[in-house]
């Protein structure tokens, strides 16, 4: 029988539910609250904890379509990609899950009944594995469903090594673990291959459809397994690969979805041949650029933004090699929305943010791909030995940022190799970001795990009683904290919020009439809630009842700041559009912290229209309001989620007036007037698309006033300092000028009735000046009159000065003021020093020509 891709995927989750299995949505691709992984790579990700025993949920079945990324760390499929029939970066995984529910006769039931009775596979076709002691799977598949001996195949350890095996499954070094049975489709004898544990297992004629692993086992630092008292199952099953086989192909990339997304890459590269590898690529790169961009991992050089970053060149490139003609791959986010059917709804509303980062990143590496290709293609053309050096390799990485899986593609077209460990030594700084994929560790005997969950009693308290369950020191569990130790204690209920949804976590204190514990911060793990700190007075022990304290400032301060950061949400969407997401948030006592998705910086304007309407909403003092609801009621009234966020069905609903309805879980201002101010102290970019707001509140905002009018007075001393030097400075310039300007206007000088006499006009000199330089003249000359006329800015200055010798026949101040009437002014002063001004400066040639007949005069 034949079935889409996405009937394939309801089919599946309606079967599962029809046991009795709930329907959980995939998660983000970026794990949650996970330090272990790079990104989301197998379904029972999201159930971690509850396979670890420390998560409790409302259900003891679940059943996913995952969506999964392999490009990084451990799980690296890129490479393969394009190269293989099977191998993605992206791919959706099936899965059906047991919390100490059903186990080992449920799991292959369930799985056999969904193969053969509902997609209708022959039973001929189906081999299955196990692992070479479990005799009771065996009995099973044998005994219970009926499969022949000779198609199950136990798979022994590897070099007999205990617990090396294909089929036995672990989730660390330490931690869950158990024997898993896989189920093989045999494609026919016409395929080359072999069965699996066979030396021709590598072929493509027997493919792997679907792995359950059974977790009965805790496997100890010392290697002793202790059975587990409640074993679960994880399964999972490819959807492309069980879709090849459903719709009769033999590779993935023949199957409808990814027929449609070639087709579409074709289409837009101008690109006839469909059967070319580089399409392939491009059709698979899409979907992991696409779904790692929506849960918001952006292009950079360190961590998930560099496995991004390798992904879109590598699709860039083989485009580049089909002859594209300018960037191509961002108008592939439209078919990939309606190739994914139900898995692509969530798309819909990131399509435009995902588009512009997409067409950023490959315009920024279309300026250099094309010199970096002709020196890859020289070096390939020189190399000896069919290896290109490590050097040249590292030149193309840092120079034009080729990473060294696209020149290995490249190399291996052309049969050659690259020295990886060349490659390595000469970029071992560079380097450290793109390794950070490996650095991903954890040791699970290090997690919290307790019978029942913490009650947070918080939000409407900052104080409650509560018994302690547990006491870890150094990560170990213990009975009693009598020493001044750092520790984590956990209460059967709380008041202290634990670090969740950007809010960090309670501070504050425990206290009993034995201790005293300062708790300096709080954090979830799985359903408890762990309080960090330690232990100031006497002690405390596991079942003591003590009295919880939250810091009430401290938690105020951080609920004004969250809520402001709800309002600012709203009012980024309402200024610049709907297209705005959150990206991320860090509240804080000192202030909050806001990420969004906008394809170009918020300039000036709109960033003081943003500011002026959450302070405007805080002025009309609103109701804050919370109320607890199903995930589908809180849709339905409009509540905005986070895409790729993890919600449990009971969700928590902020309202703030009718300006803001988000979903949730942390505390919040009872009334938005007791937010009193926001003031927004930057906003930069992060990466492609995505921006960075920070602001305060409150007294926050206040502080920050005043910091900013500190810095303003500061600065304007500064300045005025700064001017006062500068001013001394020209002055003492302006004198040397006027020094050397007199000495050249000596020249000039002439004589009337043998008095030395000198009559000058300039220009653009000040009052002070020309003082000093009738001084300097009168005393350069010894005796006579000097008499200077002088404009700037079209007005008229006029100075007289008068040997002491002459001064009884020559008056400087009835001399200035002579001229001053003609020039539209007056003046006076002494009679060996005189100055007048004038507006009239067409005149003053005329004027000055009036001095030399009115001395003869008197002379």
């Amino acid at each position: 029988m034949y079935m889409s891709t996405d009937e394939l995927r309801t089919a599946f989750l309606k079967f599962f539910e029809s046991k009795g299995h709930k329907i959980v949505p995939s998660s983000s691709l970026v794990p949650v609250n996970d330090p272990t992984l790079l990104f989301t790579n197998a379904g029972m990700n999201q159930f971690k904890d509850c396979f670890l025993g420390i998560e409790k949920r409302d259900y003891t079945r679940a059943t996913t379509a995952q969506r999964c990324v392999r490009a990084g760390g451990k799980h690296n499929d890129l490479e393969n990609v394009g190269f293989t029939a099977r191998h993605h970066t992206f791919f959706e995984m099936l899965g059906n899950f047991s919390f100490g529910d059903y186990f080992k006769e449920g799991a292959i039931s369930y799985a056999w009944e969904f193969l053969t009775d509902v997609l209708k596979l022959p039973k001929d076709k189906l081999v299955v594995t196990i692992y070479k002691t479990d005799d009771e799977v065996f009995s099973l598949w044998n005994e219970k469903i009926g499969v022949s001996a000779d198609r199950i195949i136990r798979i022994d350890d590897n070099k007999g090594a205990p617990y090396t095996s294909d089929n036995f499954w672990q989730m660390g070094d330490t931690g869950p673990c158990g024997p898993c049975t896989e189920i093989f489709f045999d494609h026919g004898d016409h395929i080359w291959g072999g069965p699996p544990g066979s030396t021709k297992e590598k072929g493509d004629r027997f493919i792997e459809i679907w792995n359950n692993v059974f977790m009965q086992y805790n496997r100890h630092a010392d290697g002793t397994m202790e059975l587990l008292t409640k074993p679960s199952v994880d399964t999972g099953m490819g959807l492309e690969r069980i879709a090849a086989i459903i719709q009769g192909v033999n590779s993935n990339y023949e199957i409808d979805i990814f027929q449609k997304l070639i087709k579409a890459a074709a289409d837009v590269i101008g690109h006839e041949d469909l059967s070319n590898q580089s399409l392939r690529v491009v059709a698979d790169h899409i979907r992991s650029c696409v779904f790692l961009i929506v849960d918001g991992v952006m292009p950079s050089n360190e961590g998930r933004g560099y496995v991004l970053r390798r992904i879109i060149r590598r699709a860039v490139r083989h485009g580049n090699k089909l002859s594209v003609n300018g960037a191509f791959l961002y108008k592939l986010v439209g078919p990939l929305v309606e190739v994914m059917g139900m898995a692509g709804e969530a798309l819909k509303q990131e399509q435009g943010l995902v588009e512009k980062v997409l067409k950023i990143e490959e315009e920024s590496f279309a300026c250099t791909l094309d010199r970096g290709m002709a020196i890859l293609n020289d070096a390939l053309e020189n190399i000896k030995g069919g290896v290109l050096d490590g050097e040249s390799v590292f030149k193309l990485y840092d120079t034009y940022g080729f990473p060294i899986d696209l020149t290995n593609d490249v190399a291996r077209e052309r049969g050659l190799s690259i020295d990886e460990k060349g490659f390595e030594t000469a970029m071992e700084e560079q380097r450290r970001h793109a390794r950070e994929a490996s650095q991903f560790s954890n040791d699970h005997n290090l997690v919290i795990q307790v019978d029942n969950n913490t009650e947070f009693m918080g939000y409407g308290t900052t104080e409650s009683h509560g018994m302690i369950t547990y006491i870890s020191v150094g990560s170990m569990y213990t009975e009693t904290l009598s020493m001044p130790d750092e520790a984590v204690i956990v209460l059967d209920q709380t008041p202290f919020y634990a670090e969740s949804g950007g809010q960090s976590g309670d501070v504050g204190f425990f206290s009993t009439d034995a201790g005293r514990f300062e708790v300096i911060d709080t954090k979830k793990y799985g359903s408890v809630i762990g309080h960090h700190g330690n232990l100031v007075d006497g002690n405390l022990s596991v079942g003591d009842t003590i009295k919880a304290k939250v810091d009430a400032e401290h938690r105020l301060a951080i609920a004004l700041n969250h809520s402001a950061t709800h309002l600012l949400h709203e009012a980024l969407r309402v200024v610049l559009g709907e297209h705005v997401q959150q990206k991320g948030s860090l509240v804080r006592k000192e202030g909050l912290r806001f990420d969004f998705s906008n394809p170009e910086a918020v300039n000036p304007d709109e960033m003081r229209a943003v500011e002026k309407l959450v302070n405007a909403q805080i002025r009309q003092n609103n109701d804050i309001s919370t109320e607890l609801m199903s995930l589908d009621a809180a849709k339905k009234k409009g509540a905005i989620s986070l895409f790729g966020e993890k919600y449990d069905e009971q969700v928590r609903v902020l309202t703030i007036g009718d300006f803001s309805i988000e979903l949730c879980g942390g505390t919040h201002a009872s009334r938005s007037g007791d937010i009193g101010m926001l003031k927004i102290i930057s906003e930069s970019g992060i990466a492609a698309g995505i921006r960075r707001i920070e602001a305060v509140t409150g007294q926050g905002a206040e502080n920050a006033f005043y910091r900013q009018q500190q810095e303003f007075i500061q600065k304007i001393n500064k300045y005025q300092d700064r001017a006062k030097v500068l001013e001394k400075e020209i002055q003492q310039l302006k004198e040397k000028v006027a020094v050397q300007k007199s000495e050249s206007l000596m020249t000039e000088l002439t004589k009337i009735k043998g008095v030395n006499v000198l009559i000058c006009r300039l220009d653009g000199f000040d009052r002070k000046v020309l003082r000093t330089m009738i001084d300097d003249l009168k005393n350069q000359m010894g005796s006579g009159v000097v008499f200077l006329g002088n404009v700037t800015n079209d007005q008229v200055t006029l100075l007289a000065g008068v040997t002491n010798d002459i001064v009884g026949k020559i008056n400087a101040g009835e001399l200035v003021n002579m001229v001053a009437k003609q020039v539209g002014g007056r003046g006076g002063g002494r009679p060996d020093m005189a100055q007048a001004g004038g507006s009239n400066a067409s005149a003053l040639s005329m004027a000055l020509d009036s001095v030399t007949v009115w001395l003869s005069e008197r002379l």
